[in-house]
């Protein structure tokens, strides 16, 4: 076995009037080369078992083995634990603080001891692996999207070249094409033998993808399954203890008048990049408006313009 989680417990604030048992006697056993999803909803734990599985949480109570290796015995070296199990963070700012990008997926095969002519041929390889293109390498990451943001701190990961691969919500901000690319290169990589721990809200992808799925429930295991196992209303009811209707029909409604409206709202940052351009709708009494789009294409502005947190010019 690649992991084994045996009777894990973690409680967050644990003797304080505000502790949170946030797993409970969690027991999971993972093999070597599984594509395996985690599923559950907000606050179902899956975050926090993660970040067990590479070390940096330890459990208030259980134990994890990692290729039959206890890692909570004393002598056990956690650096080769997080240098195997490679993590990419829900958000992947926590995984960006260096000047540029290819210094940032340079960090952690650096931080292995190799030289310097490996270190980058490493994340020169990551970098195309997850398709960002040669002109961003030397830009500062925080001026990425939050797409390309994502990419960055999943070919940091892969720079290691771990034995597990762990994505935390890798999709969350990517648009249908990037989500595509992605899916090929961890298609790849299973091939070659890697074990991928891949957690989704998006119950397409982990049955697009994983061969198996584990289902938490509000920090507990609800089971593994194997995908063609479960149809997508048996995991729903596994994930919120009840039945979930899948099929939500819209009310027909009669709105009042107009009761706010945006005309040509344009806005450009300190850089000359526009932002929004243009902008224009009107709402009506009792509607609820929604603004959707891919991380970094103005949302942020338009809420700040709208609510006069930001001055538009």
């Amino acid at each position: 076995m690649s992991i084994i989680l045996d009777h894990v417990n973690y409680v967050y604030g644990a003797d304080t009037p505000l502790a949170v048992h946030a797993l409970n006697d969690v027991c999971l056993k993972i093999p070597d080369g599984q594509f395996i999803g985690i599923i559950g909803h907000t606050g179902s734990g899956k975050s926090t078992l993660m970040q067990h599985m590479n070390g940096l949480i330890r459990a208030t109570d259980g134990h994890i083995y990692f290729n039959g290796e206890d890692i909570y015995d004393k002598d056990y070296d956690m650096k080769k634990l997080r240098s195997k199990v490679g993590l990419m963070f829900q958000y992947p700012e926590h995984q960006l603080f260096e000047i540029d990008v290819f210094s940032d997926v340079c960090f952690g095969p650096k931080n292995l001891g190799l030289d310097k002519k490996e270190v980058e041929l490493r994340a020169y390889d990551a970098l195309k692996k997850v398709g960002l293109p040669d002109e961003l390498f030397y830009q500062s990451p925080f001026e990425l999207s939050g797409g390309q943001k994502r990419r960055v701190a999943i070919a940091g990961v892969l720079a290691m070249k771990p034995e597990v691969l762990i994505l935390d919500e890798p999709t969350a901000v990517l648009t249908p094409q990037e989500t595509e690319e992605l899916f090929e290169q961890l298609k790849l990589l299973r091939e070659n033998g890697h074990t991928i721990i891949f957690i989704s809200h998006k119950l397409n992808e982990v049955k697009a993808l994983c061969n198996r799925m584990t289902i938490l429930r509000d920090g507990k295991t609800m089971g593994t399954y194997e995908i063609s196992d479960l149809d997508e209303q048996e995991i729903s009811r596994l994930m919120v203890g009840r039945d979930v209707s899948l099929n939500i029909e819209k009310e027909e409604m009669e709105f009042g008048k107009n009761v706010f409206s945006v005309k040509d709202l344009v806005y450009a940052d300190q850089f000359g990049k526009t932002k929004l351009d243009h902008v224009s709708f009107t709402i009506k009494e009792g509607q609820i408006l929604g603004i959707a789009g891919i991380d970094g294409n103005g949302q942020t502005e338009f809420v700040y313009g709208l609510s006069v947190l930001e001055p538009l010019k």
